[in-house]
């Protein structure tokens, strides 16, 4: 997608070692020694844009290390559960193969279990882990598109804006979301092996470790090997015959894993469930306007929220528009598939990320922020490079003079300089919406007041801090404005009769929250 030029005229060895080499140890000690001397490497080569990432990220991130677990999955990932607190040999038989909240994610239940050793229930340890994994997706993404474009400097702008937007504050400040931090991290060692022209066996076997890995932590890494057929076929130019037998035994894997995960759902609980009865066309329909509305959530980070209420009924015009707008980018790029190839590739890896979480398998959110984590890579390289191109074009056509070089470069930087600082100012002060059940779900009332679930977690959230009346005031709501479904409903007539005839004013308020 780039040459080695760098027009913000920074001065990049660009020759530096990657994170993948071809180093052939002679023994298992050796294997490990040249892979600690190939990321020392890579690190002292570019460790301005590694201490950079990890110092944003830490910057932003750090008021996590003192908020609390939320009301959210947070209680039945770890606080109730049972599974991170004990080392014994049938406990971690059940951590390696029960199902937590209807997920199969045994490597993220084993990070909880180590640190429920290490801190039991405070919370700010499990927050820390969640920033540090979040600085190290960031150095994977400067690496990725590093090893992928040739440029440290559209690298960097694309990890930095990853690394402090606040779409990502979700998948970060939220204990519950490691499953994501951990499975992108995977996915992005991944990539970097298997999308390159010519892959080794060596390639082959480090992509296979780290798709498997991914896979246990969470089961959206099932998108990895068509997004590797897709490169295969559209940027290494392969053969059908070629692209796909390579991917069998990936794909075999994915398979199983998605058994697995597809047995564990055998309930339907919280989020919003109004879309799950409709069919695969509306939901078709449903996802092409939520896409547009993710890409202009990356361009202008307003509103955000734990959750959302985006319209299904009386958007016609919007989903014809949408349509098009998708089916005639996807055409047009499938046409000139030849011309434009990494174009058509990305938009492929687009929607093979966002395929888990667009309800074709269906789950009970329409969309959320943390859906965005990995996919905004796709979106921020993009706009980059069409800026850098845009700098070329400038250049030719005005004379490929030092000067107009220089100028363009000065420009780019302060435009995605200021673009970064943007950014990091939206999530500085979206951040404490994050930092406990009272602030969250206060935030989402505000935000999406029409949503039944919200008003739930909140009267659970009044009734652990002691507010019997306003609980049930905030579920009478609920009840008269929201248009519960029968679910809901039940649910909530049910925890009326609890609060009214069992609380008296003697007793210790509990926190039961509401996964």
């Amino acid at each position: 997608m780039s040459d080695s030029s760098d027009l913000s005229g920074t001065s990049m060895d660009e020759a530096a070692p990657s994170l993948e080499g071809n180093l052939a140890p002679r023994s298992s000690i050796g294997f490990w020694r040249s892979r600690v001397a190939q990321l020392r490497q890579f690190v002292v080569a570019h460790v301005w844009a590694v201490s950079s990432l990890v110092g944003l990220v830490c910057l932003l991130y750090w008021p996590t290390l003192k908020y609390e677990f939320l009301n959210w999955d947070d209680l039945s990932y770890i606080v109730e559960n049972d599974l991170i607190k004990s080392w014994h040999p049938l406990n971690l038989w059940r951590v390696m193969t029960e199902p937590v909240t209807r997920n199969f994610a045994p490597l993220t239940i084993a990070t909880f279990l180590t640190e429920h050793t290490l801190w039991g229930l405070n919370a700010g340890g499990y927050h820390a882990t969640n920033v540090l994994l979040h600085a190290l997706n960031a150095v994977l993404v400067f690496a990725f598109i590093k090893q992928w474009t040739r440029n440290s400097w559209t690298a960097w702008i694309v990890a930095a804006l990853f690394a402090v937007h606040p779409m990502q504050i979700e998948s970060v400040a939220w204990v519950s979301s490691r499953k994501t931090l951990l499975s992108s991290a995977c996915m992005l060692a991944c990539g970097m092996c298997y999308l390159r022209p010519q892959r080794t066996v060596r390639n082959e076997a480090w992509g296979l470790l780290w798709l498997l890995l991914g896979l246990l932590c969470k089961a959206s890494t099932v998108v990895v090997p068509p997004i590797v057929v897709a490169y295969d076929l559209l940027v290494a130019r392969k053969k059908f015959s070629e692209a796909v037998p390579s991917q069998v035994i990936p794909c075999f894997l994915c398979v199983m894993l998605t058994l697995i995960t597809m047995s564990a759902q055998n309930t339907v609980m919280g989020g919003v469930r109004t879309h799950m009865e409709m069919n695969k066309l509306e939901i078709v329909a449903i996802d092409a306007t939520l896409m547009v509305r993710y890409l202009s959530m990356l361009a202008v980070p307003e509103k955000l929220c734990v959750l959302y209420d985006p319209p299904t009924q009386g958007i016609a015009v919007q989903i014809a528009l949408s349509l098009l707008a998708w089916g005639g980018l996807t055409g047009f790029l499938w046409v000139r598939r030849d011309q434009y190839p990494q174009l058509a590739f990305g938009l492929a890896t687009w929607y093979w990320l966002l395929f888990p979480v667009l309800n074709f398998f269906p789950i009970t959110t329409l969309m959320n922020d943390r859906y965005m984590y990995l996919p905004c890579i796709v979106v921020f390289l993009v706009v980059v490079e069409a800026v850098r191109l845009l700098g070329v074009w400038v250049c030719a056509r005005w004379g490929d003079r030092e000067s107009t070089r220089s100028i363009f470069a000065s420009l780019n930087a302060v435009l995605f300089v200021a673009l970064i600082g943007a950014y990091a100012i939206a999530s500085h002060r979206y951040l404490p919406v994050w930092r406990n059940p009272m602030t969250l779900w206060g935030h989402a009332r505000q935000v999406t007041p029409t949503l039944a679930v919200v008003h739930i977690q909140w009267a659970t959230t009044l009734q652990a801090h002691g507010d019997i009346p306003g609980a049930l005031s905030s579920l009478q709501f609920a009840i008269d404005h929201c248009h519960p479904d029968p679910g809901d409903v039940k649910l909530i007539q049910e925890m009326q009769a609890e609060w009214s005839e069992v609380h008296t004013p003697d007793e210790t308020p509990s926190f039961p929250g509401r996964s």
